[in-house]
């Protein structure tokens, strides 16, 4: 790192995602000229990627595809927004110095969605301690004796109020710990945990085009990422004047609320997939990309998400918008999405993602939406088949069950779904005499 550089940003996570999501929006900045900073990548885990970063000199090329507007995008980035990648099972001091950087003032993680946990059986003096909240309750602490200002935190990890269960976790560290209260005053006072959500595909380092692609950039290069063209991060807070994300042109949204947010994409993007996939899959299709190409798939997603979800959430014209790019994503030629992968455990997914919307539009509107009371029929008819991939006994029960029973089930729905038992009914008598092609064409008259 020579010397004139400014490192603004601490990142716990080398993978994939943030080098798609996070680091390409700091790269952006830079070459706009509206931020001056780079980024350390710190390894959370003792295995990882930091010596494949460094081996390249922390630089590696992003491919952004996808439609936008109707039009296919293939946007090319040589990202160079890292300044160096630090392993602090390894280089353990170097690491912990950062927390001493008068410069540093923004934490970026995305450590999976285990990451953000208690484990309550590290020592302050563990080099380093092997959790994260541990990780980043030391690394705090440096910097609080140190006397420096705190930071803006932005965990990218995939679970409801990130931020707040980050903050929770050290908190418990530092009474694990018996570290004082002007720390934990600090902490509350002068870091601000963000909750977030983050939102885009992004599918990595793509073997079946790696030749290609290397042949594009002239040189081999082992980090390539690639990723969908849409992105979406909802931050809790605001620090627009620190991060000029929207003045950048991205997608980014500072709310006091993170909430409505998530509720969307997972109402209207992750209820679309999961309400389409299992019938798409009777049907005889294979990925998400053959069902958007489909007529009757493609106009029986349509009516879930317009016709359905969007009325029960809110029919607001961000809502649409969110719907329009739904469709778009889905019909991203560059991402081969498979049907039996998005299935996996749709039991689960279906009460979290579809059921409540089901239930909100018959309290809504009287009745009970037909698209996506008929995904419900759809859903039981592919667990009756032997391609359903979930827990043993949920297998079990759903293959050899009732529609009757399986309604009955509150333990797997946690609601009272008898009031369906007639429709659901219906439509998979209908699914099982005239087959999945005629099924769909009576929703679609409906």
């Amino acid at each position: 790192m020579s010397s004139n550089v400014k490192e603004t940003v601490i990142q716990f996570g080398e993978g994939g995602f943030l080098r798609g999501f996070v680091d390409y929006f700091f790269h952006k900045l830079q070459e706009k000229g509206l931020y001056d900073g780079k980024i350390v990548v710190v390894q959370p885990i003792d295995k990882g990627m930091c010596q494949l970063l460094a081996d390249q000199n922390c630089e590696y090329n992003l491919f952004l595809r996808g439609i936008e507007d109707g039009q296919v995008v293939n946007e090319h980035t040589h990202v160079t927004s890292i300044s160096r990648a630090l392993n602090p099972y390894a280089q353990y001091e170097e690491y912990i110095a950062l927390a001493e950087s008068p410069d540093l003032r923004v934490l970026v993680s995305n450590t999976t969605e285990a990451g953000i946990e208690y484990l309550g059986t590290e020592a302050l003096t563990d080099m380093p301690p092997k959790s994260y909240p541990a990780k980043l309750c030391q690394f705090l602490y440096r910097r609080y004796q140190a006397g420096l200002k705190g930071l803006i935190l932005l965990p990218c990890e995939l679970i409801d109020d990130n931020g707040d269960n980050l903050k929770k976790c050290v908190l418990q560290y530092a009474d694990l710990w018996k570290l004082e209260d002007g720390f934990k005053k600090w902490l509350e006072t002068e870091n601000d945990f963000c909750s977030t959500l983050v939102d885009r595909i992004v599918t990595g380092y793509p073997r079946e085009e790696a030749e290609e692609l290397t042949r594009q950039i002239g040189y081999e290069d082992k980090l390539i990422d690639t990723a969908e063209i849409f992105h979406l991060w909802v931050i809790g807070g605001n620090h627009e004047d620190e991060l000029p994300f929207r003045k950048a042109g991205y997608n980014i949204v500072w709310t006091d609320d993170v909430h409505p947010y998530k509720k969307r994409k997972v109402r209207i993007l992750n209820g679309g997939h999961t309400s389409m996939v299992l019938g798409a899959y009777l049907y005889g299709l294979e990925t998400v990309g053959e069902c958007m190409k489909d007529e009757k798939v493609s106009a029986f997603l349509k009516k879930c998400i317009f016709e359905e979800i969007i009325p029960t959430i809110g029919d607001t014209e961000d809502n649409r918008k969110f719907g329009a790019a739904v469709m778009e994503r889905f019909s991203n030629p560059f991402i081969r999405h498979q049907l039996l992968s998005i299935a996996l455990n749709s039991v689960s997914k279906f009460e979290v993602r579809v059921l409540p919307t089901i239930l909100e539009y018959k309290e809504k509107f009287g009745s009970y939406p037909s698209a996506l009371t008929f995904s419900m029929a759809a859903l039981i008819a592919f667990y009756h088949t032997d391609h359903a991939n979930d827990g043993a006994e949920i297998m079990e029960f759903m293959k050899n069950a009732s529609v009757e029973d399986i309604l009955k089930r509150e333990d797997y729905w946690h609601a009272d779904l008898s009031g369906m038992i007639p429709m659901v009914r219906e439509y998979y008598d209908l699914i099982q005499n005239k087959g999945m092609s005629e099924a769909y064409s009576h929703i679609l008259r409906g």
